[in-house]
């Protein structure tokens, strides 16, 4: 039987519902049972205490979270201890909740204070009093479930990325805890080593480069940034330009030649050549007493353009029966050309 059938419905009844995506990382990287949790209930805003370890420095602008919660209402439930239970788990930190309260946040600050400025009567909250059993499991969770958001600003994640390595000992270890690889732990806790300066940047400069960057000697980070910024914009200024650069077509071809003939004795088709492939005779003028038209001449002495010209001038049929004719005539040629050895 799981504790959560174990607890029943908890102190505010119903019965045990699925959770959600967010709450089986946390139980993923924490233990706490995936199968399920009290459903949820509400609670007065001022009831619930601001959790004391939250990883974020700031909950930010929260405007347009207000306004959502005021407009459409909370779809989303926040997860909350009992005071209690928070406090029998970190008693040192009974001191920094605040007053009058019933309940802490575990996941679910800046929801908690957006209803609060809201004004909202009540807010939605699931009770999980197994959120940690000592304080380090406490804080885990308050820290894993904030990690897994996308939002978290990046020195707050490595500082609780951080908090986290003091319990668990190793970046293997971590890594592993947070079915994350360990690169991915080294290169955001790199973040923590970076000078005040290039902290005070993140936000301006490319995260990835200030992460490359933490792992370097304060005195050497200043100008290896500067570096892989410059490379950067080389690759992309190289990458802009052949974008923009256009392939080069080739040199439009005149797009007709007419042949003119040098005076000749009239041929004679030989017994091997088809009637129907016969050369054709040079064209003629149709037009009487018209001065003939002065036309580029084909270059004659450039085999190579001529025959180009042709392939892409002639159409394919035609074209078969120039090299016909043209094959036959080599032939013929050879033939007469060579000399017989007997």
């Amino acid at each position: 039987m799981s504790k959560a059938d174990q607890l029943g419905a908890g102190r505010f009844g119903g019965a045990v519902r699925p959770v959600s995506a967010r709450r089986q990382a946390v139980a993923a990287a924490t233990g706490v049972p995936t199968d399920g949790i009290a459903p949820p209930t509400e609670l007065p805003p001022h009831r619930i205490s601001l959790n004391p370890d939250n990883p974020r420095s700031s909950l930010g602008d929260l405007t347009d979270l207000t306004g959502s919660l005021t407009t459409h209402g909370q779809k989303q439930a926040i997860t909350v201890m009992n005071r209690d239970a928070y406090t029998k788990a970190n008693p040192e930190r009974e001191t920094d909740l605040e007053p009058d309260t019933t309940h802490v946040v575990i996941d679910g600050s800046s929801r908690l204070a957006a209803a609060r400025e809201a004004g909202l009567p009540t807010i939605k909250v699931m009770v999980s009093d197994d959120q940690g059993a000592t304080s380090e499991e406490l804080l885990e969770s308050a820290l894993v479930a904030n990690i897994h958001r996308q939002d978290l600003d990046e020195l707050d994640e490595a500082r609780a990325l951080q908090r986290l390595l003091a319990i668990h000992g190793s970046q293997t270890a971590l890594a592993k805890r947070l079915h994350r690889s360990q690169g991915w732990v080294s290169q955001r806790l790199a973040l923590l080593n970076l000078t005040p300066q290039l902290q005070a940047r993140i936000g301006q400069d490319p995260v990835d480069l200030l992460r490359a960057v933490g792992s370097k000697p304060h005195e050497q980070q200043e100008a290896a940034l500067e570096e892989l910024k410059a490379a950067r914009a080389d690759k992309t200024a190289a990458h802009q330009a052949s974008k923009r650069k256009k392939p080069s077509l080739p040199e439009e071809e005149p797009t007709y030649y007419d042949v003119i003939e040098e005076p000749e004795q009239p041929r004679t088709p030989t017994r091997d050549t088809p009637p129907s492939e016969a050369v054709p005779e040079p064209r003629t003028s149709s037009t009487p007493n018209t001065k003939p038209q002065a036309l580029p001449r084909l270059p004659y002495d450039d085999g190579v353009f001529i025959a180009m010209h042709l392939i892409r001038k002639m159409s394919p049929p035609e074209f078969a029966k120039m090299l016909a004719i043209l094959n036959d005539h080599q032939n013929q040629r050879d033939s007469t050309t060579t000399t017989p050895d007997q």
